[in-house]
């Protein structure tokens, strides 16, 4: 690796939890059998009946005596790995390196975490702990900050957390359908989501309205403040449309006493309104302990011109004396037609309320004697005024009875970020990359305000993940969140090619200490800042005492080095658990007592017998007959459907209805076809499917069946969400990634000769097209229990990598590697070499965030 080509690393550690491959070994786990949920008390600030409080229907349980919060401890797998280092590795010509620290290594990026023997794994899990990576989580944020807590042991480890939750949008609002596509209409059917867990986090944050929205965010924010330093804030991020609403719950869950600030900031130019247009949003602020979140609290200034303060409004000739006339309005927009040496100044008070009784408070100035007013002193002392008259910081009010402190504007050109944010608005549509993104210079402020170098930011609802590149950018810990697919690959694609300023560190500049020098005694430590701009901040107290003026440190300018760039650090890719193990006795239960269960099941019944299931390689359509459920954990029900040979048999199994298939219930559906037998085909019936499941033939003493993912028609989630029902829609078989190795003397490319997808919009299965995949990653080594990105490519695109070759011909001046990069937008792999036994997994996600993976063995 090129020496200036960086990415920051973290000396912090993390719990070492399973991978997506692992998932179950960590049952046996103490930490995952001693507690399967957690108790948290629903309103610890408030004394009901004796405070005011904020009341909505099923605050506290339908009968109203609810008043715990419990929440089931799911958890959570590393799913892949990328270290945009790695990957950039691979795009221009490497010389030899003479000092044997160039190319990065999997331990630089990620610590010892795969080197753990297979028989510790289990009781490894939540103890062992591993070199720091940022995350991206796929999930409920209710249930990933819940394992954070629980089964990771987070609490009082979060710095800065960062929520922007749907401001009490509805179903109709513009969800982004693909990853590619943002010309989203608003309220139109045909860009309604259908994912899965975006359906379910709606109608659980909207089914009783604003009652079901406070309840949604009561619950994140006590499970966010326990995982929140004492220092620590909090920012939601809303409408007018509920912040009175939020502020008063947010008042319930951290006490009115750390009530911060209530932040405006300007989201659009104009508002068209019969009424009051409405062109700002705001920021809610809350400390876990205010009185220490003072000391990590850090002020930030806005550079401003002489056009926006008027209360620099008199001018100070270059003889020293004041001009008559008040600055014009032409004078402010152009202060170059000042006159020559003239300094704009306002004239400020030179007296403190309160009476002193050890000071002397006559003054002679211009033949006259001053003292302040009976209830008041002098700023300074006597001899002090002595010294600001002889600077001709002194001056007289227009009736000279009073005097008066001269302050130039010059003497500090910059202001105090408060708590009206107008300049926050970005007029060119183009600068807003994606569907719901917020401005880059909100969340900046934020996190620069409440946090330092190497903090914990935690934002739980990712979106277009702005949160953790603004983290990355300013050398932050970062874990992000969102229940959808979509969102997930969005941020990912952002975060793996994001190209950020080198910001050099105070130990390498100050120490000598040694950048990325993991495990180095002289190793530099990004918790102890950047080399930041100062600037002098001459004041009233320092220029009578004759001292150095002050100097303010400008945290959102810290010295860049321009020979070096910098890409993201190493983070990971995760999943929350869906695999939920069924015991007989939970069986009868969920058979006697979930009629929504069974309605739902009975609506997939119907859809199979009227519609079927379309094969989206042959084009043939299988009608079911009839449908009957089954009293079993993973077959669910058996269908009957006509053939060339006459009637054959189905098992089904019915994933989740608001969740993804895992792979651990489908091999508990094989296992249990294969018992049963008598059926021909085994069909995994899902919204969404773990990357890792596979069309399959089993074979068994008495034949073969086949095992296929079906794709459930969004509609059967959509019921009543929809401006117009959709007739009853075939389910769709979910095709596999067609890739193909190439040999070629020691070495091996992949290709990705074909593939079937699923098109939500359409409701079909569409054959390949290049355009249709949004992105592809190898890993060239696979070990069978960590997918690490080696390689990645984008069919569809063209540009991703456009600011990493720029800034490898211009800043780091490197030879481009012209093959490597043409492969970029294609698919085929870049070469791998031979080794007999290697395995190597390709991961092929779709323009709708739908994925799958296949492991080849040389």
């Amino acid at each position: 690796m090129a020496k200036n080509i960086k990415a920051y690393k973290h000396a912090d550690k993390r719990s070492h939890t399973p991978s997506t491959e692992e998932a179950g070994m960590e049952q046996n786990n103490p930490k995952v059998k001693g507690k399967e949920e957690l108790d948290l008390p629903k309103n610890p600030i408030v004394h009901r009946g004796q405070d005011p409080e904020l009341f909505w229907m099923n605050k506290y349980g339908a009968d109203e005596t609810d008043d715990r919060l419990q929440v089931d401890i799911r958890s959570l797998y590393r799913h892949e790995h990328i270290s945009p280092e790695l990957l950039v590795n691979g795009l221009y010509k490497l010389k030899k390196e003479t000092n044997g620290n160039g190319q990065p290594t999997l331990f630089d990026a990620f610590g010892n975490s795969f080197e753990l023997d297979e028989l510790e794994k289990p009781t490894s899990y939540y103890t062992h702990q591993d070199g720091w990576s940022n995350r991206l989580i796929q999930g409920d944020s209710l249930l990933v900050m819940t394992s954070l807590l629980e089964r990771e042991g987070m609490a009082g480890k979060v710095q800065c957390i960062y929520m922007d939750p749907p401001y009490g949008i509805k179903y109709g609002s513009n969800w982004q359908m693909q990853l590619n596509k943002r010309d989203v209409k608003d309220g139109s059917d045909e860009y309604l989501t259908g994912e899965p867990e975006m359906i379910k986090a709606y109608r659980d944050t909207w089914e009783l309205g604003i009652h079901s929205y406070l309840s949604y965010m009561r619950d994140r924010l006590l499970v966010a403040k326990e995982l929140m330093t004492e220092s620590g804030s909090c920012f939601v991020q809303i409408s007018d449309e509920n912040v009175h609403l939020v502020r008063s719950l947010m008042d319930e869950v951290f006490g009115s006493e750390n009530f911060v600030s209530l932040i405006s900031f300007r989201k659009t130019g104009s508002q068209s309104s019969s009424l009051i247009g409405v062109i700002n949003d705001y920021l809610i602020l809350y400390a876990k302990n205010k009185n220490e979140f003072e000391t990590k609290f850090r002020k930030l200034y806005k550079k401003v011109s002489l056009k926006e303060v008027d209360d620099y409004n008199q001018i100070m000739l270059a003889s020293g004396k004041i001009r008559k006339e008040k600055i014009s309005i032409e004078e402010r927009e152009n202060p170059s037609s000042l006159p020559t040496g003239s300094k704009a100044f306002q004239a400020t008070s030179l007296q403190s309320d309160g009476r002193s009784n050890n000071v002397d408070y006559k003054f002679e100035f211009e033949g006259k004697t001053y003292q302040p007013a009976s209830d008041a002193h002098w700023k300074t002392s006597i001899n002090g005024l002595k010294k600001l008259s002889e600077k001709n910081r002194i001056t007289k009010t227009k009736n000279g009875n009073t005097l008066r402190y001269v302050r130039f504007f010059e003497d500090f050109p910059l202001r105090e970020m408060n708590s009206n944010w107008n300049d926050t608005y970005a007029p060119s549509a183009k600068e807003k990359e994606y569907v719901v993104q917020t401005s880059i210079d909100v969340i900046q402020r934020c996190i620069l305000m409440t946090t330092d170098p190497g903090d914990l930011v935690l934002d739980p609802t990712c979106g277009s993940g702005t949160t953790a590149y603004v983290a990355e950018q300013w050398g932050r810990r970062w874990i992000t969140i969102d229940t959808s697919r979509i969102a997930l690959n969005i941020a990912k694609t952002r975060l793996m090619t994001a190209l950020f300023p080198y910001y050099y560190l105070y130990d390498e500049v100050h120490r000598g200490l040694i950048v990325n020098g993991a495990g180095h005694a002289n190793a530099a430590d990004i918790r102890n800042g950047f080399v930041y701009e100062t600037v002098p901040h001459i004041t009233l107290k320092s220029l009578a005492n004759d001292e150095p003026a002050e100097t303010e440190i400008l945290y959102d300018k810290p010295k860049a080095d321009n020979k070096r760039i910098r890409v993201s650090g190493p983070f990971t890719v995760e999943t929350l658990q869906n695999f939920e193990p069924i015991a007989p006795g939970e069986l009868e239960k969920k058979d006697s007592g979930a009629t929504d269960i069974t309605s739902f099941e009975q609506k997939i019944f119907q859809h199979l017998k009227s519609a079927g299931i379309k094969n989206g390689l042959k084009n043939e359509t299988a009608i079911f007959t009839r449908v009957e459920p089954l009293a079993s954990a993973y077959i669910h029900a058996e269908g009957f459907y006509q053939t060339e040979k006459g009637e054959c048999k189905a098992f089904f199994h019915i994933g989740p209805q608001f969740g993804t298939v895992s792979r651990q219930a489908v091999n508990e559906a094989v296992k249990e076809c294969r018992n049963r037998g008598g059926a021909n085909w085994l069909i995994i019936l899902g919204f969404s499917f773990e990357s890792d499941i596979s069309n399959v033939t089993e074979t068994t003493s008495v034949g073969t069946f086949e095992v296929t993912k079906v794709r459930m028609a969004d509609d059967l989630l959509q019921e009543g969400l929809l401006k117009k029902d959709k007739k009853a829609a075939s389910f769709m078989t979910i095709g596999e990634p067609d890739v193909k190795l190439h040999k070629e003397k020691d070495s091996v490319t992949v290709e990705i000769a074909g593939m079937d997808i699923y098109d939500p919009i359409k409701d079909v299965v569409k054959s390949f097209n290049r355009e249709d995949i949004a992105y592809w990653m190898v890993d060239d080594d696979y070990d069978g229990a960590n997918f690490i990105v080696k390689q990645v490519f984008f069919c569809g695109g063209d540009d991703e990598f456009d600011k990493w070759r720029k800034a490898l011909e211009k800043t780091v001046k490197v030879e481009i590697d012209e093959d490597a990069w043409e492969r970029l937008y294609k698919h085929i792999s870049h070469p791998i070499a031979y080794k007999k036994g290697k395995k190597i997994a390709v991961r092929v996600i779709s323009q709708f965030g739908e994925e799958s993976t296949k492991v080849l063995s040389l």
